[in-house]
């Protein structure tokens, strides 16, 4: 997910995305511990996109939008 899009979304938004890339992270994590993966990068890019979703969130929380 890039960050123009992520600017886009709104709190719940954000925090419903979060949820759902972080059960998406952890599942390939397990996935790739029991057998590995055909494409391992797809873990650093969900990690990413946490990531950035932790960041906007922190940045609208201190800028007292939240």
């Amino acid at each position: 997910m890039k960050q123009s899009v992520i600017l886009e979304l709104s709190n719940d938004d954000l925090k419903e995305r979060l949820e759902e890339e972080a059960k998406q992270l952890n599942k390939l994590k397990l996935n790739h511990a029991v057998s590995p993966l055909e494409n391992p990068n797809k873990i650093k890019d969900y990690r990413r996109t946490v990531a950035r979703i932790n960041t906007e969130l922190r940045k609208r929380n201190l800028e007292g939008k939240l």
